[in-house]
């Protein structure tokens, strides 16, 4: 009898979070390994941002957009993408999985193997983005001459927590693309951390082609661009109405679907390592 749909998911929850836990244990058994290099992720991410404060050293804004207002796209850009690395991000090793053959390991497991791969080797210390990227966006919050309706005070998580599973959707189409082309991890990086430094500046130094393609193509642009814009009570280079900055939950679901059954064809399409 086959297994409800429903009861899969749950199950895979369940085996995702046993699997977690394990890992975090094995972390927190060297608590100070755990914390420098949480500290050193922090430190490291945070350089993208000090690049972009040395250069309003310089200039006044960049694009239209003022230094807070860019470190609002920066913190909600950093914070979205470290939370989808942290949660799915190991799904970029399925390419070198499928090559050695430890895939085939997953599959005689009664645990989905989209659980179990993306949280094998969870990584604790990817909380160090998520960290230095919520910093600098409170920073920008606080800072920011904006009208905070409530509407508005709303987007701002909202906007972290779809922008994370829009990227998670990235991850796990990418994943799912290396079933054909075998390890394809940096053509999964160049739409996650590419994206992310893109959107990390305002969509109004970018060509109009480039706006439509991560507008309508890889809906990109709804992890921060068009919420932020939103926010600031910018108009939107595309012309779009301001309500579509409030739908970025449904384009997270709407991406979210064509990844999972992306991903489902490739594993239904694997045949082991040599094949």
């Amino acid at each position: 009898m086959e297994v409800p749909r429903r009861n899969r998911a749950v199950e895979g929850l369940r085996g995702y979070g046993l699997i977690v836990a394990m890992w975090i244990r094995a972390t927190m058994t060297y608590r100070t390994s755990f914390l420098l290099a949480t500290f050193g992720n922090a430190a490291v991410t945070l350089l993208d941002f000090i690049g972009i404060y040395i250069m309003f050293r310089h200039v006044d804004a960049l694009g239209g957009f003022s230094l807070p207002e860019i470190a609002l796209l920066y913190g909600s850009c950093s914070a979205s993408l470290g939370l989808a690395d942290l949660l799915l991000g190991n799904t970029e090793r399925i390419g070198q999985r499928i090559r050695d053959g430890s895939l085939d390991t997953m599959l005689v497991r009664p645990v989905p193997v989209l659980a179990q791969v993306a949280a094998d080797r969870f990584a604790l210390r990817r909380l160090g983005r998520i960290a230095q990227g919520l910093a600098v966006l409170g920073w920008a919050v606080w800072v920011l001459d904006v009208d905070w309706t409530l509407g508005r005070m709303l987007l701002v998580p909202v906007m972290v927590l779809a922008g994370a599973a829009i990227f998670g959707a990235v991850l796990v189409a990418g994943a799912a693309f290396q079933f054909i082309a075998g390890d394809a991890a940096e053509v999964q990086n160049s739409f996650t951390y590419g994206g992310c430094t893109m959107l990390q500046y305002p969509p109004t130094i970018f060509a109009q082609d480039l706006l439509r393609g991560v507008t309508f193509v890889v809906p990109l642009a709804f992890v921060n661009w068009l919420p932020a814009l939103e926010v600031l009570g910018r108009p939107d280079p595309l012309g779009l109405p301001g309500w579509v900055a409030y739908l970025s939950p449904v384009v997270a679901f709407l991406v979210f679907v064509p990844a999972s059954l992306a991903w489902r064809a490739g594993l239904r399409s694997y045949r082991s390592t040599g094949s």
